[in-house]
């Protein structure tokens, strides 16, 4: 199964594509740990995008999508991948279809986590007093705002492009994690 979980920050994707790679045997793509492990790696993409991101600036969609490709080449992704955080915007939405229809790939389904921006701000705060460790820079009040703008701004747009293409389902992410787990396994299964 190849799927995109989509929503704001604080939705629970990262908690879902953890639990829906357990149950589906799909592999969760990060595309900041991709870019990171192809740095790593020192690919062609891997040099091109350290320069890059040494500078300070964003990686072009170009450089995530070719990462994103030879990542999905790889044997564990055989059997399907979710991505997590990626697309951000239509034009990486589109950039990303181009890439899968060269490979003779589609999307599965495309979920939208739906929460309540409201709600949202609660969520990180508690998220942030149980992080063993101490909270992440970008778990606080402030900084979710800015995140709500910007994801409403650039990739709430993806719900209409989605939907547009009949891929789309949404599950209600206001609900308790096991209950949005199995609305999401629900959702899947009626593809």
């Amino acid at each position: 199964m190849k799927l995109i979980l989509l929503g704001p920050p604080g939705a629970g994707k990262g908690t879902q594509a953890a639990r829906l790679e357990e149950n589906l045997g799909c592999t969760q793509l990060s595309t900041g740990d991709m870019l990171r492990a192809a740095v790593t790696a020192g690919t062609e993409i891997g040099l091109q995008a350290k320069g890059i991101m040494a500078r300070g600036e964003l990686v072009p969609d170009e450089v995530v999508v070719s990462i994103i490709s030879d990542r999905i080449d790889e044997p564990d992704c055989a059997s399907g991948f979710l991505l997590d955080g990626f697309p951000r915007n239509v034009a990486q939405a589109e950039a990303l279809d181009l890439m899968l229809g060269e490979k003779n790939l589609q999307l599965d389904a495309v979920v939208e986590i739906a929460v309540d921006d409201g709600i949202l701000v609660s969520r990180i705060e508690k998220r942030a007093s149980e992080t063993a460790g101490g909270p992440r820079d970008d778990d606080n009040a402030e900084s979710l705002k800015n995140r709500l703008v910007v994801y409403h701004e650039q990739t709430a747009p993806l719900i209409d492009y989605y939907k547009n293409k009949g891929i789309l389902k949404s599950v209600n992410g206001m609900a308790d994690i096991d209950n949005v787990t199995t609305q999401l396994e629900e959702v899947l299964k009626q593809r």
